[in-house]
């Protein structure tokens, strides 16, 4: 599954949780999240580890953080390879997030099953989605932090996507990207 979003969505959160719950169930989990790198010393911060602590600890669960070095679409250069390794590794289900910052940051798409878009509920331009770019890739699109007083404004954005995704061209004759 490749994940993305834009910052503040809370991919590492979901992935945290989502890695969890599939560890209870047994599957073994591989995590390959991407950070973007400094663009004047080529280091990145590799923080999405840290935030999933409880995953990062589980014997089923394994993390690999990966600085993006200049590579464009919101993954790495070897994104693809590392995929194939983690499921030669005997990784049931590999979950990769992606840099996420924008709407062109989709390569992960074409390496995958699944393309989730996780969006907030409160992210300013609701819209965004009409534009071409990441949410025709998408073949799942979730409003996260759906809860407490963002409950009606999650409930409107899933509206407006719902919307917005019956403008564009479908990819598959057999699945239709669900909001």
């Amino acid at each position: 599954l490749g994940l993305s979003g834009p910052p503040g969505a809370g991919k590492s959160t979901f992935i945290e949780c989502f890695g969890k719950m599939l560890t209870e169930r047994k599957y073994k989990v591989s995590v390959l999240a991407v950070d973007p790198s400094s663009s004047t010393s080529g280091g990145s911060l590799l923080g999405d580890k840290t935030r999933m602590t409880e995953l990062s600890r589980d014997m089923n669960a394994y993390i690999r953080p990966s600085p993006t070095r200049g590579t464009l679409g919101g993954v790495t250069r070897t994104t693809n390879e590392a995929i194939l390794l983690c499921e030669g590794g005997g990784y049931n289900v590999v979950l990769v997030e992606t840099v996420g910052v924008g709407q062109s940051e989709f390569a992960v798409a074409d390496m995958v099953d699944m393309f989730i878009l996780l969006l907030p509920p409160a992210g300013g331009d609701e819209l965004q989605g009409i534009k071409r770019g990441i949410i025709e890739m998408a073949d799942l699109v979730a409003i996260n932090k759906a809860d407490g007083d963002l409950v009606v404004p999650a409930r409107r954005i899933q509206a407006e996507y719902v919307s917005a995704m019956k403008l564009l061209r479908k990819r598959s004759k057999v699945w239709r990207p669900q909001v």
